[in-house]
């Protein structure tokens, strides 16, 4: 036996030495989790200038807004709730995005009892996760549209083209509940995967954002955004790995892009799908088996952006509680056909909770990451051209105007995952990114955790904050069980 094996047999929680790559939800999560469980030496490597990954809070206008998670959805099973249902951090948000008026492209406003019955049809379209897809071959898309058109028979007709327009809207308000460029890509098989925590869905964090949830965890102090609590100390920003060597059973060599080389016995990678699917094959040495490697190119990591625009008072007339973009067949074929073609997926916008006088906007898709490559100037000038043209009163230019571009950046690549019907054909899901990659004598040596490897709540934070726990428990299991044997 080699002097290295013999150095890696008597590591022990004191002495093993762990790396997570990303201070993510899911990072985080891992490495408060690991040091509760008495692990002493944990490193978390992270390529940005902060924490948080698609999690951050920043400033804006009467207090803060998230640029990427923006809710704890739902009650029941949900780890995020279960840890501050009794710190009064969240709150039920108001129904806008259940009460929103609908506005044609030729500034017609869809009359309130026809915008009801459609919106009443929407919502009895969406499938019941346990009973109606579980012998479901097709698309998201095409349950979605056939069943719409079935629910809106029951109903007194409604004009055609506005029933299309609605259906239109509809299609990409789900799209970005999926993070799908559309829902035709949308496994329906994989829609019942998908478990939805039971309880209000749209629980809002008030004035604090959802950083709030990882000072908790790490047991930082609210008032101080440097301090990292538990992690401090254990958090090296600015720091992207360009190599992670995994080969053989002896340590696990970390290269980053300064040329810095860390080692490690046990990598936790928690970085996005995105930049795994951009990355792995150069990332990784030896490449990783072709199970994982098909987990990697089946999952798929969609595009959902936000824009927020500030206003020196509340923009929306009282009676508006917000409003989706219903294009009229004419004029979006004409839209298509201009540089602002982008516009076509932004489907509307709405008040943000202890923000008066700020509206939030929201695009998906291929749109979504061509309106990423255009400047701010660009893009708002795009946004205030669809406000004259839909709105039947003027909106003033707003003070200051904010968009995330979630793809465009080489450290997350996206927004959040689903799964495809190309995961489908691929026989792959979360569970192939789970598993864990072993030496010979069973030692975890490099772990995967982060939404996209949740076999139930792709798509969230509180999937992310399980999958850290899962890995620390992993590791924690390994050296009880090492120990028991002594």
């Amino acid at each position: 036996m080699s002097s290295a094996s013999i150095r890696l047999l008597s590591k022990t929680k004191q002495t093993a030495r762990i790396v997570i790559i990303g201070a993510g939800a899911a990072g985080i999560a891992t490495a408060t989790r690991l040091l509760e469980q008495g692990f002493r030496n944990v490193l978390v490597i992270e390529a940005e200038d902060r924490i948080g990954g698609r999690i951050n809070t920043i400033p804006f206008a009467d207090n803060v807004v998230d640029l990427g998670a923006q809710w704890c959805h739902g009650e029941k099973g949900n780890v995020v709730y279960e840890r501050v249902k009794d710190l009064s951090l969240l709150e039920v948000t108001e129904d806008h995005y259940e009460t929103f008026k609908c506005v044609r492209s030729n500034g017609e406003v869809v009359d309130e009892k026809i915008a009801e019955q459609l919106r009443s049809v929407a919502i009895n379209s969406i499938p019941e996760r346990q009973t109606e897809l579980i012998n479901y071959e097709g698309s998201l898309g095409d349950y979605l549209t056939t069943k719409y058109w079935q629910e809106l028979a029951k109903l007194p007709q409604i004009d055609r083209p506005i029933a299309e327009e609605f259906l239109a809207v509809f299609h990409k308000f789900e799209s970005s509940v999926e993070a799908a460029d559309h829902l035709f890509e949308v496994s329906g098989r994989g829609h019942l995967d998908y478990w939805l925590c039971e309880g209000e869905l749209l629980l809002n964090w008030r004035d604090k954002g959802y950083r709030r949830f990882l000072q908790l965890l790490m047991n930082a102090k609210e008032d101080q955004s440097k301090d990292f609590g538990m992690l401090n100390g254990r958090v090296l920003l600015n720091k992207r790995v360009s190599q992670i060597n995994w080969e053989g059973s002896n340590e696990l060599i970390i290269q980053l892009w300064n040329g810095e080389i860390l080692t490690a016995d046990h990598v936790i990678c928690t970085v996005s799908l995105g930049v795994l699917k951009e990355q792995h094959s150069q990332l990784f040495k030896p490449a990783l088996p072709e199970a994982k490697v098909r987990a990697i190119k089946g999952l798929k990591l969609g595009t959902v952006d936000k824009f927020f625009l500030e206003f020196p008072e509340a923009p929306l007339p009282t009676d508006w509680p917000a409003f989706k973009c219903l294009w009229l067949a004419k004029d979006l074929e004409e839209l298509r056909s201009t540089e602002m073609f982008w516009l076509e997926s932004v489907f509307g916008f709405y008040p943000v909770s202890y923000q008066p006088r700020i509206l939030q906007g929201w695009i998906i898709g291929e749109h979504a990451r061509h309106m990423e490559t255009l400047t701010e100037e660009k893009v708002l000038e795009g946004l205030l051209w669809l406000f004259r043209k839909f709105l039947p009163f003027n909106v003033p230019h707003p003070q200051r105007f904010l968009r995330t571009q979630w793809h465009a950046n080489p450290n997350f690549r996206g927004s959040y995952t689903f799964r495809s019907t190309y995961t489908d054909e691929l026989k792959t899901g979360g569970w192939d990114l789970e598993a864990p990659l072993l030496d010979v004598g069973g030692r975890p040596r490099l772990q995967f955790a982060g939404e996209a490897s949740h076999k139930h709540y792709f798509s969230t934070v509180h999937g992310a904050i399980e999958t850290g726990w899962r890995e620390a428990e992993r590791l924690n299991t390994y050296y009880r069980s090492r120990t028991s044997q002594l």
